[in-house]
């Protein structure tokens, strides 16, 4: 586990995760052009991680974790930090913190019984990037005054609030679908 540490996918998830206090900083300083910018960088280490992953076949179990909690702990503090400075609206956060500490509540106790399968399906993976998509303009709209910015932004939290809800119906149907399948694998054979 400690070598898994050291590839290039997961040192770019920890860079990830070292920016996510400057990140939240800049925007309860104001400083909305350099959070962008962080936010930004913390995008592409998302993207570059598992492009490198794939293309130095450094996939490491580490990184099937660290990977996902780099993200949510990124957004979830973004949400968090955004809404206590009124850019985004509460409501958002709220849904996305409810389905995120379900899910960790839910996988927590799953892991318990045996079940190891958490991967996100189709419509988590859109929320995940609607909602990064959420955060960079209301970034954007602080640094660039535009009404085209703002409106996008606004779109883009509606299919949060969408996505949200449909990836958390998505992950109990996929959930008792795995877990069906693994009571199935430890039946006794007849």
């Amino acid at each position: 586990m400690i070598n898994d540490l050291w590839t290039a996918p997961n040192q770019l998830t920890l860079m990830r995760l070292f920016f996510i206090p400057f990140i939240n900083i800049c925007i309860v300083e104001r400083r909305y052009h350099t959070a962008l910018i962080l936010v930004v960088v913390a995008g592409l280490s998302d993207g570059l991680d598992g492009l490198a992953a794939r293309l130095l076949k450094q996939r490491t179990r580490l990184g099937e974790y660290l990977d996902p909690i780099a993200d949510k702990l990124l957004l979830s503090s973004l949400f968090l930090v955004m809404s206590f400075n009124h850019m985004i609206a509460w409501r958002y956060t709220v849904m996305v913190f409810s389905r995120d500490l379900s899910i960790l509540i839910i996988s927590a106790l799953l892991y318990t019984v045996g079940l190891r399968d958490f991967r996100p399906g189709i419509f988590g993976k859109i929320n995940t990037a609607c909602q990064i998509a959420a955060v960079f303009f209301a970034l954007l709209a602080k640094v660039y005054a535009y009404e085209w910015i703002w409106m996008t932004g606004k779109v883009l939290l509606y299919g949060v609030f969408a996505f949200t809800i449909a990836s958390a119906v998505h992950y109990v149907v996929l959930t008792g679908q795995r877990l069906r399948k693994l009571q199935a694998s430890h039946q006794p054979s007849a």
